[in-house]
C-alpha cells in the first residue's frame, strides 16, 4: 500500500486539470453508472461538529474509493483546523487497499471548490461581481478556483466576524482580488450577480427579499439536515434549482428545507450531471434566478483521489 501525504498531494493537484474529470464523475453519477450508497454521518452538539462518511465506485473503473472527512467549528480557539480527513482507494477488482491519502481533508476542499467553479460555468451570468458568505477556507478556495472561470476580480464578503473579514480581504487581495467588506448579506446580493455561501449556518443567511433577478447562488455550506443558509422562498423564487445529488439533497442542503417548507417540489429540481450531459438545458436566459445545491458526491472524491493516485504513480515511474 502506498502512502501519499499532504505536501505531496498539493504539489500533484497543481498540475491536474481537475475540472474536466470531476464533470466527468457527476455526469456518470446522473447516468446511473457509479454505485453512491448514502453518507454516513456522526453529529456532535458539544462542541458542535460532523464527521461525514461517503463512499462508491464508478462502473468499469479501476478504484472504489472510502472517504472520512470531519468539521468541528469551535476547533480555532484551540488553534486547531475545523476540518480533518483522509481517503483510501482500493481496487476494484480485488478489494486491494492500493494508496492511503492522507490528504487532511485538502481533497475534499479542493474537489468542493471545483465543483462551485463547475457551477459558476454552467449557470452564472457575465458576472460583475462575486459575493462571498463566510470567510473561512471554502471562501477563499471557492474564488480562487474561478479564475479560469471568469475574469472578474471584484469580491464582496460578509462575514459574522469583522476580523476574519479584514484577514479575509487582506489575503484575497494578495493573491489578485479586489475585495469589499459588505455591510450585510442584502447590501452583498444587491451588488453581485454570482454569490457563493459557505457557512455551517443553521439559520438562514440570505433572504428572498435580497436576491436580484439574474443572480447564480452555489449554496455549498449547508450539507447536513441541520444547516441552512438560504431562505427556502429563494428556490420557490428560483427559475432553475440544480442538485449535485437529488437523493442527498431531499435529505439535506438547502433543497431539503425547501422540500419540508412545501416551496419546492421534487420534480422540479434537475440534476447537475444531467445538466453537463445534455439532458437538461441549464439557464436558458440571463433574466433567470438560479441556485446550485452542492452537499457533495463521493464521485468527486473518487474521480480526485485517482486523480491523484495515478499522477503520483507516474512520477515515482
Amino acid at each position: 500500500m502506498d502512502i501519499i501525504k499532504k505536501n505531496d498531494i498539493s504539489e500533484i493537484v497543481e498540475g491536474l486539470d481537475l475540472i474536466p474529470m470531476i464533470k466527468e464523475g457527476f455526469i456518470a453519477y446522473s447516468e446511473g453508472r457509479s454505485v453512491v450508497p448514502p453518507v454516513g454521518e456522526l453529529s456532535f452538539m458539544e462542541p458542535p461538529g460532523d464527521v461525514h462518511i461517503k463512499y462508491g465506485y464508478i462502473a468499469g473503473e479501476k478504484y472504489y474509493v472510502i472517504k472520512i472527512a470531519s468539521g468541528f467549528y469551535e476547533n480555532e480557539k484551540l488553534g486547531l483546523p475545523t476540518g480533518a480527513g483522509l481517503m483510501l482507494l482500493f481496487a476494484q477488482e480485488t478489494g486491494e487497499i492500493v494508496v492511503f491519502v492522507a490528504d487532511d481533508a485538502y481533497l475534499t476542499d479542493v474537489r468542493t471548490a471545483v465543483a462551485g467553479a463547475i457551477c459558476a460555468e454552467q449557470f452564472s451570468n457575465p458576472v460583475q461581481c462575486i459575493g462571498v458568505i463566510g470567510t473561512g477556507r471554502q471562501a477563499r478556495m471557492q474564488v480562487q478556483y474561478l479564475k479560469d472561470i471568469t475574469a472578474c476580480r471584484k469580491v464582496d464578503v460578509w462575514g459574522r466576524n469583522s476580523k476574519k473579514m479584514e484577514k479575509y480581504k487582506l489575503d484575497m487581495e494578495e493573491v489578485g482580488f479586489d475585495v469589499t467588506l459588505a455591510q450585510s448579506p442584502h447590501h452583498l446580493a444587491e451588488k453581485c450577480n454570482l454569490i457563493i455561501t459557505t457557512t455551517a449556518s443553521t439559520k438562514p443567511i440570505l433572504k428572498t427579499e435580497d436576491i436580484q433577478p439574474e443572480t447564480h447562488i452555489t449554496a455549498m455550506g449547508s450539507d447536513t439536515p441541520t444547516k441552512q443558509e438560504l431562505d427556502s422562498s429563494i428556490l420557490a423564487k428560483a427559475d432553475l434549482v440544480v442538485a449535485d445529488s437529488i437523493s442527498q439533497c431531499v435529505e439535506r442542503g438547502e433543497i431539503s428545507h425547501a422540500l419540508k417548507d412545501g416551496k419546492l417540489a421534487k420534480n422540479d429540481i434537475v440534476e447537475l450531471g444531467h445538466v453537463l450531459n445534455g439532458q437538461n438545458p441549464g439557464r436558458t436566459s440571463s433574466e433567470q434566478l438560479t441556485v446550485a445545491d452542492l452537499t457533495g458526491v463521493a464521485v468527486q472524491d473518487i474521480q480526485i483521489a485517482t486523480a491523484v493516485y495515478e499522477s503520483y504513480l507516474e512520477k515515482q515511474s
